[in-house]
């Protein structure tokens, strides 16, 4: 706090903390606090709120675990989300080693604006896209029908389908953090370990993955939480029997009417999401202060 008076002095420091502080409490600490309480109450008609029956307890979430349908579908969204996050590490370190170290400046900037453009619109209509794409009469039955690989168009919705837009939905997530980390290498250390004989492999185990670690955690949260909290992917992509766990709370808060057992499954995501960023925080050895810069 002191920093911040002596850098942007007493006026407009106390407005940018008064503005920090409205931000964590009423956009962060208070919603979440009250979504924890309403997963530790029953859900109970209005006349019998605050009588005996409403009570703190668990019940919303041992719903979760007693039910191996909802908590399969728990597990497939973590695995899900987890294969959405290599899967976009795997794409997109080779690019953002090509663009920050290999490219001209010209090729660069035309890439980024190339991959960006598609950004620009809303999720729903990216979504939307991919549908037409994965569609029985869609472009890629299509080619592959063109090209031989297939007798008869296939049905692409489904789990695949869901994992695939939400690679794409999420890829600039995972592209520009090891791309700016990667940019403020000097090449001289990649030149010189070319000289020495070093492989390509250990100049990247060695000198390229250590300096864009900061990057690559940061890309590998934004990617699993996101993946992990997507809805639009697996309604507009997903089958009928292909559920996804955001799906479940959205059923429970909106088809239902069971805000608090939906509360609960809320919650068990959040959770989830948390202990996930300070395990990749802690696999990469990368403090939350480096990770949010």
């Amino acid at each position: 706090m002191t920093e911040i008076y002596q850098r942007f002095g007493k006026i407009l420091g106390t407005i940018f903390i008064a503005i920090v502080t409205f931000w964590l409490l009423c956009l962060v600490l208070i919603p979440n606090l009250t979504m924890l309480d309403f997963a530790l109450r029953p859900n109970l008609p209005p006349s019998q709120l605050g009588g005996e029956k409403d009570v703190y307890s668990a019940d919303n979430f041992l719903y979760l675990w007693n039910h191996r349908s909802h908590s399969a579908i728990f597990l497939k969204t973590i695995w899900s989300s987890a294969f959405v996050t290599l899967t976009t590490f795997v794409l997109c370190y080779p690019l953002a080693y090509w663009l920050a170290q290999v490219a001209s400046m010209r090729k660069t900037a035309f890439v980024l604006v190339v991959l960006m453009i598609p950004y620009m619109m809303n999720e729903v209509l990216r979504g939307l896209a991919w549908f037409i794409i994965l569609a029985f009469e869609g472009p890629l039955n299509a080619i592959l029908h063109s090209l031989g690989l297939l007798d008869e168009p296939v049905r692409w919705y489904g789990d695949g389908g869901v994992l695939a837009g939400m690679a794409y939905a999420y890829l600039l997530f995972m592209l520009f953090p090891m791309y700016n980390l990667i940019s403020t290498l000097d090449h001289a250390q990649i030149d010189a370990a070319h000289d020495m004989g070093a492989s390509a492999w250990r100049i990247h185990r060695r000198i390229v993955l250590p300096h864009a670690k900061v990057g690559i955690a940061t890309g590998c949260v934004f990617t699993f939480m996101l993946s992990a909290g997507s809805y639009m992917a697996p309604a507009l992509l997903g089958a009928p029997g292909s559920r996804w766990f955001t799906q479940l709370i959205y059923d429970w808060f909106f088809e239902s009417g069971n805000w608090n057992r939906g509360a609960a499954y809320a919650v068990t995501l959040l959770v989830l999401c948390m202990f996930v960023v300070l395990g990749t925080l802690r696999l990469f050895r990368v403090n939350l202060a480096s990770a949010v810069k």
